[in-house]
């Protein structure tokens, strides 16, 4: 009886119009990744987005389709490669960096999540965190308040520093921000801090005269995107002169930097993927509020302490995410 149950259920799977038995094969997406950086530096990010969109049902080859563009460190290819993905068409876009800043300026005609290090409210990009404007959302990477926390940290690890060198860019939606907070913290901690703004390679090379005339007993740098591009020649510069580097995102004390502390980005990277979720079922990107992040890492690197004739607090130890030896 089972088995003519079964045989009677195919035959009529068998029978049903070849349009009603399609609808039965999953609708596959499609969302555009886009950013002005190299792939490369972006690995462990596209990892985390992929594996928060598995979990949440959208699989590579099943159900979902990644269009990648990276505009290989040239932000002026951003417009064209945003054009490319409208075309193909892609249901969303997912901008990454500085390359949310190019598609704002163009107005796509869909929906666009971006992940960015500055200030959205600074930018101009919204009015409020709460509120977005037209189809963009996402989630903001700053956390203005952890430059402060930062000289914090440095005065536990290094308490005879006393003058702190703040190199920022100040074209940097936030930056000013970042600034005052450290500002704020250094009269706290009876830290002098001296602004170095930093807006080009040039003015870079200038700080750097500027600073072996008068040496910092620390630089603070202020994470963006320039200051990553950067970071070899700023942390060979504070090498020369014997004096720590700190800063917020891993990628610098992965470089030479004494510390890092910042947001977890694999997991703002993770979050992005709730947005497109949302989204492509059916939710407004300005019904949508930007994310700040909700979780910090600290990352220690040890042979830089010993080298700087430092050592990390056993608290401080317990406390970090990592320790490079």
């Amino acid at each position: 009886m089972k088995r003519r149950t079964f045989l009677a259920g195919v035959l009529a799977v068998a029978s049903l119009p070849r349009g009603l038995a399609a609808q039965t094969a999953p609708k596959v997406v499609r969302i555009g990744w886009l950013t002005a950086q190299q792939a490369s530096s972006l690995t462990p990010y596209l990892q985390a987005l992929r594996a928060a969109l598995a979990e949440l049902g959208y699989v590579e080859g099943h159900n979902l389709t990644i269009e990648f563009r990276f505009g290989d460190d040239e932000i002026e290819r951003v417009p064209a490669l945003a054009a490319e993905l409208v075309r193909l068409p892609v249901d969303l876009i997912v901008a990454q960096g500085a390359a949310a800043f190019e598609v704002h300026k163009l107005a796509l005609p869909i929906p666009v999540v971006f992940s960015m290090s500055a200030d959205p409210v600074s930018a101009g990009f919204v009015d409020s965190l709460t509120r977005p404007r037209g189809n963009m959302t996402g989630v903001t990477l700053m956390a203005m308040e952890l430059s402060g926390k930062r000289l914090e940290l440095l005065r536990d690890i290094a308490p005879a520093v006393h003058r702190v060198a703040v190199v920022g860019n100040p074209e940097h939606p936030g930056a000013h921000l970042e600034h005052a907070y450290s500002e704020e913290r250094g009269r706290r901690l009876s830290l002098v801090i001296d602004y170095v703004p930093t807006p080009t390679r040039d003015a870079l090379t200038k700080a750097f005269a500027a600073m072996s005339a008068n040496p910092p007993q620390a630089i603070s740098v202020l994470p963006d995107g320039f200051a990553v591009q950067n970071r070899r020649s700023i942390i060979d510069f504070a090498t020369s002169l014997r004096v720590p580097v700190i800063s917020g995102w891993p990628v610098f004390a992965q470089s030479g930097a004494l510390f890092t502390y910042g947001p977890r980005l694999t997991e703002s990277y993770r979050r992005l993927a709730y947005y497109v979720d949302r989204i492509l079922k059916g939710a407004k990107p300005a019904d949508l509020p930007i994310e700040r992040p909700t979780k910090f890492e600290l990352v220690l690197n040890a042979k830089v302490a010993r080298t700087l004739g430092l050592a990390f607090p056993h608290g401080l130890l317990a406390l970090a995410d990592e320790v490079i030896e």
